[in-house]
């Protein structure tokens, strides 16, 4: 990701692109949406900017914990500076930012995110956590980003997409999310090529080994009740009210 003074969408004074900011939590398809933005030949990506920003300050351990660091800027002002206001790569007229929202820390300035039009991700919280639970035994609710969703919606509203409805019907919720972004629908959203891609972040040999061998959005199947262990169901619990106060005004086809 290059970060460079404030400029115009071609980085001389052309007209402005349109900035997207994609706020998700952990598992919920988040990287094969993003792959499906950046096979439209009119937008460029940026992968979990704030990453670097997130394990430094943290000092939390996750894999190629100093790879992610080195990779990119870890002063969340800079990190900001250019995805709001930055020339965007290639003077794409779309720039869509991959945001995992427990990045987003309570030091960092809301206020800064101001020149964003931001859209939401959601998973129902019991399948979230049965899914994360594979990956992380003990997750806390800042792992998740759920309450940080709520409060970006709070400030700056926009449109909000639940995974199992974008699984379920690709096309009409894609369309759905271009529509309330003021963005064209484009079909080549649909399907990609197989493979990594290089702006995919240092760790996505750790990650993507699921959307590196798709070619688009895979079958949609009908979830049961998630079985959870006493702690995650009482930390899904503490999930459900910021969840459904983000489904309430989910998009639909």
């Amino acid at each position: 990701m290059t970060l460079a003074r404030p400029e115009g969408r071609n980085g001389a004074g052309g007209p402005p692109a349109v900035r997207i900011a994609m706020w998700s939590g952990p598992r919920t398809v988040s990287t094969a949406l993003m792959r499906a933005w950046e096979n439209r030949a009119d937008t460029a990506v940026a992968d979990e900017p704030l990453y670097a920003y997130y394990l430094d300050r943290t000092g939390i351990e996750h894999p190629g914990r100093d790879e992610v660091i080195a990779s990119m800027p870890a002063d969340w002002r800079v990190v900001l500076a250019g995805l709001t206001a930055g020339p965007v790569p290639g003077g794409a007229a779309v720039y869509y930012q991959k945001h995992m929202t427990h990045h987003l820390l309570p030091e960092v300035d809301r206020a800064e995110l101001a020149g964003l039009r931001h859209a939401f991700l959601i998973r129902d919280p019991r399948q979230l956590l049965a899914s994360y639970a594979r990956v992380r035994s003990e997750p806390s609710l800042a792992d998740l980003g759920l309450e940080q969703q709520a409060e970006i919606f709070r400030a700056f509203g926009g449109p909000v997409l639940d995974s199992g409805d974008l699984l379920r019907s690709p096309r009409a919720a894609l369309e759905a999310l271009c529509g309330a972004l003021g963005v064209a629908f484009d079909p080549a959203m649909l399907s990609w090529p197989a493979g990594p891609r290089p702006t995919d972040g240092v760790w996505a040999p750790y990650w993507y080994d699921g959307v590196r061998a798709s070619t688009g959005f895979g079958p949609y199947a009908e979830p049961g009740e998630a079985a959870l262990p006493p702690a995650l169901a009482e930390l899904a619990a503490r999930c459900r009210p910021f969840y459904e106060e983000l489904a309430a005004g989910r998009l639909t086809a």
